[in-house]
């Protein structure tokens, strides 16, 4: 059987993860074996977090809707309850935004659903 030299392929997988690990601090960014080990970790923090974004943003709307209703003199419970008995289709995301931007129309919608 004669013998495969695996000199490109074996190469070309190193310098893909080099390339990856481009910028890390030290031998992080520079050495093959660390620079795997953080990449695949940085790799999985990443997949990670991308679903975590999405609740991270979620809460923080709430967060911004409840003090706003507050001011309003009303709990985000109560809003979002009143809200869906309205059938006020508008989402936590543009709620957030017109009492952050617009703090006069989030009291016009507040006072639209108060009962």
């Amino acid at each position: 059987m004669s013998r495969v030299k695996r000199g490109n392929v074996a190469r070309k997988r190193r310098n893909k993860i080099l390339r990856i690990a481009r910028g890390y601090r030290g031998g992080n960014g520079r050495l093959f074996r660390t620079a795997n080990q953080r990449v695949m970790k940085a790799l999985c923090n990443a997949y990670r977090d991308r679903k975590r974004r999405k609740r991270d943003f979620r809460r923080l709307w709430i967060a911004r809707i409840n003090a706003a209703a507050r001011l309003n003199g009303m709990s985000y419970s109560k809003l979002m309850g009143n809200l869906k008995q309205a059938e006020v289709k508008i989402n936590r995301k543009m709620l957030a935004q017109l009492a952050l931007i617009d703090p006069s129309s989030f009291t016009n919608v507040v006072t639209s659903v108060k009962k």
